[in-house]
């Protein structure tokens, strides 16, 4: 072997053990799984006595009617969240990337939500939530206003409030990061030319990070779509399936129900909807990081 060659190939040796580990965590489970998915299985049984029945838990999936309510509840519950953590977020950031005296602080306070345990914010919110004692209907009453059913009638909607807080912080610390990373001599070529505040925003920053949130919008989507503690402690998917997630069907249908098999079917039926996503977001990322680095190019020639 010569010595180019084996420096070539030098990477890929030292590669080749973690690579290895991670194909049989990641590859095993997975492949059980898709195996567990055609088979009648329950947890009396290994999954080599479970009876084969080929494509029929895909098919009971796909005509069951509870199952199409928890994945419409899902894409109802992970586009909302996302969109609002996606604005609030990088709209905080944009409002922080400054230097005020105590912003360091300010940032801090800002990302404490996320660093609380899902259990503890579903507790949190279930209490303040609460009709006779939750901090709202309190604050409602004060003001001469009826108590509302928070966990009742609006409990999608207080859900999606609970994640919103919790998971906002996320989409700022990355949203400033770019900020912060972003070209300053683009930015200042911006203020020779007489751009105002609101220009440099929409005309600059945000084409610039674009890359950077697309894939920050992909990564809150996909954790979006496998919450599970805090709905199952605020409203363990009720009232009736209103706040029932695909997550939550799924742990259900393996523990309550004890059909492992369907419930390994609707894990891949998941699976498949995320790949989707993800691929569609990917292709939307190195469409943005060209048209990023044609306008960084541009301004620099223009400056």
């Amino acid at each position: 072997m010569s010595i180019s060659r084996a420096n070539r190939l030098t990477p890929y040796m030292f590669m080749a053990p973690a690579a290895i580990i991670m194909a049989i965590a990641l590859l095993y489970p997975l492949g059980y799984m898709v195996w567990g998915s055609f088979r009648d299985w329950d947890p009396t049984q290994t999954i080599g006595e479970a009876e084969f029945v080929g494509l029929k838990n895909y098919i009971t999936l796909w005509n069951d009617p509870n199952f199409r309510e928890s994945l419409s509840v899902t894409l109802i519950f992970a586009s909302v969240v996302v969109s609002f953590e996606m604005v609030l977020g990088v709209g905080l950031a944009l409002l922080l990337d400054r230097n005020i005296r105590g912003m360091s602080v300010l940032r801090t306070l800002f990302i404490l939500p996320m660093m609380i345990a899902p259990v503890v914010v579903g507790l949190m919110w279930r209490y303040m939530y609460h009709p006779t004692i939750g901090t709202f209907n309190r604050m409602l009453e004060s003001v001469g206003i009826d108590g509302v059913d928070w966990l009742g009638q609006h409990a999608l909607l207080s859900v999606i409030i609970a994640d919103i807080w919790q998971w906002t912080p996320f989409i700022f610390i990355l949203s400033l990061a770019a900020l912060q990373s972003l070209p300053r001599s683009a930015l200042e070529a911006a203020r020779i030319d007489g751009a105002t505040g609101w220009q440099q925003i929409w005309h600059i920053k945000l084409p610039l990070m674009m890359p950077v949130l697309i894939v920050t919008a992909l990564l809150r989507l996909i954790d979006a779509f496998k919450v599970l503690e805090v709905i199952l402690v605020m409203t363990e998917g009720g009232p009736g399936l209103s706040t029932e997630i695909v997550a939550l069907r799924i742990s259900r249908t393996a523990t309550e129900f004890r059909e492992l098999g369907v419930a390994a079917a609707m894990s891949n039926y998941l699976l498949i909807l995320l790949l989707l996503l993800t691929v569609a977001m990917f292709a939307i990322t190195r469409i943005q990081e060209v048209r990023a680095a044609r306008l960084a190019r541009q301004i620099e020639e223009e400056g």
